[in-house]
């Protein structure tokens, strides 16, 4: 048996709704992404006419394994992959702190949304491209440091 808080909650993602014809479920999908890496460069900000502006940067995450039959006793070659993400800053209070505060080399935490597009490049091709929308920031340091 369902607990009351427990019907609630899944109340919010499904909905049911009747049509004379039969019923038509409504679902609520979530489309979300967490990243934590270091910021490959300085954040530029953007501004389409009609539109407003934009931060945006990219994002390096890493990806660590280990081969070789000795995975277990940790011997073995250590590959990694790394993988570069556009972020992208609309709301105006974290677009402008982005804007002002992420630096290259610093060390954060991305909370937001994927979005796919599409656009012409300059030779009027059309071309794909993949962004996150973040609508969360969080600093974990400063720029990385120097070895002396």
């Amino acid at each position: 048996m369902f607990r009351r808080p427990v019907v609630q909650v899944l109340h919010q993602f499904v909905r049911h709704e009747s049509e004379i014809a039969g019923s038509l479920v409504l679902e609520r999908s979530l489309n979300r992404v967490q990243l934590l890496g270091r910021v490959g460069q300085d954040p530029v900000m953007r501004q389409v006419e009609g539109k407003n502006p934009v931060t945006i940067f990219s994002l390096a995450t890493n990806e660590m394994w280990r081969s070789g039959e000795n995975e277990a006793h940790q011997m073995g070659d250590v590959s990694q992959k790394t993988t570069w993400h556009r972020i992208s800053v609309f709301r105006p209070g974290l677009r402008d702190v982005a804007y002002q505060y992420v630096k290259k080399g610093s060390r954060i935490y991305v909370e937001g949304k994927v979005d796919y597009g599409e656009y012409m490049d300059k030779n009027n091709v059309r071309r794909q491209a993949t962004t996150i929308i973040a609508d969360n920031i969080i600093f974990l340091s400063d720029q990385t440091k120097e070895k002396a």
